[in-house]
C-alpha cells in the first residue's frame, strides 16, 4: 500500500450506521471498506454483491442502488461495522482491533436491541468472542441480546462463495427470521 493511500483511508469519516431501535435485523459487516466511506453508503464497492443478494434472498422488493441504503430501514433491517475505520481490504484491521471495538459494538447492539445480528463472515465474530471455530448460519449463543447469525461475507474479494451460495445463505436467514416474528 502507497503512502497516499494510507494518508486518504486515514481522512476518510466513519461510515453512519442506519439503525433504529428494534429493528428485526441488524446486517453487520467487519468495517466500512474506502468506496462506502467516501460516498457514505453501505456496499458501495464496485464489486460487492450484497445490495443484489439481498434482493434475490428475498428482504426487499427490487435491488437496492447503494446510494439508497437507508431504504432498508423500511423492511426492518439495519446496517452497521464493528470496526468504523475504513480500509480496502479487511485483512488491514488486525484482530486486536477488532476485539477493541467489541464491547462498544455489543453495547450498540443491546441499546438498539434487535431481534437477529447478521454477522457477514466469521472474522469479527471470531475475534469479538474469542472463539475460533464459529459455524456458519444461527450461532447458539446470543450476541447483545440479539438471535446471531453468520453467513458469507458477501464481498466481490471473497470468491470462495458464488451468487448463489450467497443467496441461499442469506434466504435462509430471512426465511427462519419472518418464521420467528
Amino acid at each position: 500500500m502507497t503512502r497516499s493511500s494510507v494518508t486518504d483511508a486515514d481522512s476518510l469519516q466513519a461510515l453512519p450506521d442506519l439503525l433504529e431501535p428494534n429493528l428485526s435485523l441488524v446486517f453487520c459487516g467487519i468495517n466500512p471498506g474506502i468506496r462506502a466511506a467516501s460516498t457514505g453508503h453501505h456496499f458501495a464497492g464496485r464489486g460487492n454483491r450484497f445490495w443484489r443478494v439481498m434482493h434475490l434472498a428475498g428482504f426487499t422488493p427490487e435491488q437496492i442502488r447503494p446510494e439508497d441504503d437507508h431504504t432498508m430501514l423500511r423492511y426492518g433491517c439495519g446496517l452497521t461495522t464493528v470496526v468504523p475505520r475504513p480500509t480496502a481490504q479487511a485483512a488491514e484491521l488486525s484482530r486486536a482491533e477488532i476485539e477493541l471495538a467489541g464491547d462498544a459494538f455489543r453495547r450498540k447492539i443491546e441499546r438498539y436491541a434487535p431481534r437477529h445480528i447478521v454477522f457477514l463472515g466469521k472474522m469479527a465474530l471470531s475475534a469479538i468472542s474469542g472463539t475460533r471455530d464459529i459455524a456458519w448460519g444461527l450461532q447458539t449463543e446470543p450476541f447483545g441480546g440479539a438471535r446471531a447469525w453468520v453467513v458469507p461475507n458477501p464481498s466481490g474479494l471473497n470468491r470462495a462463495f458464488d451468487l448463489d451460495a450467497l443467496v441461499t445463505a442469506y434466504r435462509e436467514v430471512r426465511v427462519a427470521v419472518a418464521s420467528a416474528a
